[in-house]
């Protein structure tokens, strides 16, 4: 491969969108007070992946970094806590290498009106709904891929979460009715005249709810498009980024929601419809032969992996049913999600089934 070649597989930043502008020479300033060295005015670019926290490139002459803030006019800042996913990821970058290295945590809202924080980019492949242009992969390399996407979960999930300092990351046993409990009264919250009441599919989940098979450090939504891989190895992963939604949970339940978006190639129209990674490719694992991959390497035994698979189809159901719920009532425009109610009943209508057929 020439220098040329695996260059252009490296994802980069684009034009920053119009009312999203980044007072780069504040940050500049800020970063210089807490003793970073920096050469030059920064090319500043941002990236259009992530539709919750504005994520920016700084390229200075010795330096390239990340910059991360919260979307302006936030309200609750629960939901883009700065400093939370700053410290969840310096808790982890000792024992857990593919998390950037962490900058900087700015608190001080006047330096460009929000709290953010900066770390070094983590320079590599992220695949989107396709692999890059001009990256294509055998059958034998795209299944060498996928095994080293979930053994880097497994890898995650195996960290030492005390000895990290992230007790208080979340909050221990019971993740699993938590959860549940959770996203019933977000769906409830969400509904609108056009979409399922799925009052059995809540019913079914409550009744057959498990006790946690363990307590460890999830991302909670680990995707292809949230993993950097290596551009002279793209099977190889280097890097996990977007961990806004880390918590302590149960394993089972993170495999079950990274599943629901999982596409494979003889899914029908729907599933193919909502497919926002490479995950259809030949040489792909099948979603039973991950949940076959991880329990063999983890020693975990789902008693009734149908209720993991479930949750995360109901979950995945409220995530988009709340998405339409604003487009519903006007609260944005955006046409993309006009037709996201339909998603939000076959997904119910996908449960059932699941549902029916495990009582056979």
């Amino acid at each position: 491969m020439t220098a040329a070649s695996e260059s252009a597989r490296i994802d980069r930043g684009g034009q920053v969108r119009q009312g999203e502008e980044l007072d780069a020479a504040a940050v500049t300033a800020w970063l210089q007070a807490q003793g970073i060295e920096l050469h030059g005015t920064p090319k500043v670019t941002q990236y259009a992946g992530g539709a919750s926290n504005w994520t920016y490139r700084l390229e200075y002459e010795n330096r390239d970094l990340i910059l991360r803030r919260p979307p302006s006019g936030t309200k609750a800042k629960s939901a883009h806590d700065m400093n939370r996913e700053y410290a969840v990821q310096k808790a982890l970058k000792p024992v857990y290498p593919a998390v950037a290295n962490m900058v900087g945590l700015c608190r001080d809202e006047t330096v460009i009106g929000c709290e953010f924080y900066v770390m070094d980019r983590i320079v590599g492949m992220i695949p989107r709904k396709n692999l890059p242009p001009g990256v294509t992969l055998t059958p034998e390399q795209t299944r060498r891929l996928c095994e080293n996407v979930f053994d880097k979960l497994i890898e995650l999930h195996r960290v030492d979460w005390k000895a990290a300092g992230l007790d208080k990351l979340g909050k221990g046993s019971g993740y699993c009715r938590r959860q549940i409990d959770g996203w019933c009264d977000r769906w409830e919250k969400a509904r609108t005249w056009n979409v399922m009441r799925g009052a059995d599919v809540m019913r079914w989940l409550k009744a057959n709810t498990p006790d946690d098979v363990a307590t460890c450090v999830i991302h909670n939504d680990w995707r292809l498009d949230n993993l950097v891989f290596d551009p002279a190895d793209p099977t190889r992963v280097i890097g996990v980024l977007d961990w806004e939604m880390a918590t302590l949970g149960d394993p089972l339940m993170e495999l079950g929601t990274t599943l629901a978006y999982w596409s494979q190639a003889d899914d029908d129209r729907f599933i193919k419809s909502m497919r926002r990674q490479p995950s259809h490719l030949p040489g792909m694992m099948t979603r039973r032969e991950i949940v076959d991959y991880y329990c063999a390497r983890t020693g975990l035994k789902p008693q009734n992996w149908t209720f993991y698979e479930v949750y995360g189809l109901f979950r995945l159901a409220v995530i988009i049913q709340q998405i339409y719920y604003r487009y519903h009532h006007q609260q944005t425009r955006n046409p993309a999600f006009k037709q996201f109610w339909l998603l939000a009943n076959y997904l119910i209508w996908r449960s059932r089934k699941l549902m029916r057929q495990s009582r056979r």
